[in-house]
């Protein structure tokens, strides 16, 4: 096999890639959630209020952070599902450009901006670019083997844990204090790695229409799908995939509908699972706050971001352990009711308050972060597995609007769930 400058063999590098493509893919949407609370008040400096030696009251905000979390989502999700229908005559190269474009300008406009209003408009462009995002390089991961649908989870794992525990370093006043306004300039870095990860490291192969800037009429991809099952062998002197058979598109409506079908049975459980973890992440933790003794002396502002941290990192843990632990199809059921057993048992916490300590809700809201994970990544390593080579990529685009569908019931479940138990007594 054909070594890599640097010494890095190809699958290697591809894997590598696939990493930093899902960090750089999904850093914008983590980062604008951490940020909801400031992106609703629009502080210009960071003020983070002592933790409360008793709490006797709700402090609750006006508007739920639900609301930055449609703003991030909703976007997504008409991009979800509208681009399986035409979005394969776009080449990737075209997609990518557009995606690094709306990241960079998200983060431009949520910084300069100094109403709420602005500010959510650069939530929606961040929303807009994760969106295709997912579906392009879920999509273009059929040209690889297997193994990069691990390592693309994993990073958008990574995203998460890095992307909140980023913001939170940088904004924290014990820490480096940095204001959100400054915090989202330093995030225009991203934009940058995103663009080497694809344009750099990823070797493309010959079966990925390529687009030149000077030629115009590259720009369009053909309108056939290439559907023979060598697109899934390895090639030994590059580590890629090929394909030379194509078919034509002549019922390709009925064919789509035909082939969504079957992935319900993938679809719904993902659902399931982000809507039970995205209404306790907005709906329900900013609710829960522990006084000095029982809460590491942290502030109720400095808790919730520990606490999206927490979720993010056992997110990340379950998304790049896939490698190791693979869990069955017919168990994905099972994840998303111990989901749904956490969203009930949150909300009674919310209301009652019987935790005794942080470090529970830590411990539980970890937990929380692997059922997440894990439902997602073994989610698309069985779509990869199961689905016939012809379907793949179409599948591996239609299931990924799952989680986004979730995330979408969650936010408009959240807001009414949380004025309702802020409106009662503690």
């Amino acid at each position: 096999m054909e070594v890599a400058s640097g010494g890095v063999t190809g699958p290697s590098r591809n894997s590598v890639a696939f990493w930093l493509l899902g960090l750089c893919n999904n850093f914008a949407y983590v980062v604008m959630l951490s940020a909801a609370k400031d992106i609703l008040e629009k502080d210009a400096i960071h003020i983070e209020k002592p933790c409360r030696p008793s709490v006797t009251t709700r402090e609750c905000h006006f508007l739920s952070t639900g609301s930055v979390l449609l703003a991030d989502i909703i976007p997504a999700l008409l991009i979800k599902i509208t681009a399986p229908m035409f979005i394969h005559r776009v080449p990737f190269g075209i997609r990518h450009s557009i995606v690094v474009f709306l990241q960079a300008a998200s983060f431009l406009i949520v910084g300069i901006s100094d109403s709420t209003w602005l500010a959510l408009f650069g939530v929606v462009l961040a929303s807009f670019g994760s969106g295709l995002g997912e579906i392009s390089y879920l999509a273009l991961t059929s040209n690889y083997p297997s193994t990069v649908v691990a390592s693309w989870s994993s990073g958008t794992g990574g995203a998460g844990l890095i992307g909140a525990s980023t913001y939170a370093l940088l904004t924290d006043s014990k820490l480096l204090a940095i204001s959100p306004k400054h915090t989202m300039f330093v995030m225009l870095s991203l934009p940058i790695l995103f663009s080497f990860s694809y344009w750099s490291i990823l070797q493309i192969p010959r079966s990925v229409h390529r687009a030149h800037f000077l030629q115009p009429s590259t720009w369009i991809s053909s309108d056939e799908i290439r559907t023979d099952g060598r697109r899934i062998q390895e090639e030994e002197a590059e580590g890629l995939l090929e394909s030379q058979e194509t078919v034509e598109v002549g019922s390709r409506e009925l064919t789509k509908l035909e082939k969504t079908l079957p992935l319900l049975k993938y679809m719904i459980p993902l659902i399931s699972v982000y809507l039970a973890e995205y209404y306790i992440n907005q709906g329900l933790l900013e609710l829960l706050e522990f006084d000095c003794s029982h809460g590491f002396g942290m502030s109720s502002e400095s808790q919730y971001r520990w606490f999206q941290v927490t979720y993010q990192m056992g997110v990340f843990v379950s998304r790049s352990s896939s490698n190791y632990i693979s869990i069955p199809t017919k168990y994905l059921t099972t994840l998303a009711i111990l989901q749904i057993f956490n969203a009930v048992f949150f909300t009674f916490t919310a209301i009652y308050t019987f935790l005794p300590h942080i470090f529970l809700a830590f411990f539980i809201i970890f937990f929380e972060g692997l059922l997440g994970g894990a439902s997602y990544v073994n989610t698309f390593r069985a779509v990869h597995r199961e689905i016939p080579v012809e379907s793949r990529e179409f599948s591996m685009g239609v299931v990924s609007i799952s989680d986004t569908i979730g995330i979408v019931f969650a936010g408009f479940l959240a807001m009414p769930v949380h004025n309702r138990i802020c409106a009662m007594p503690l």
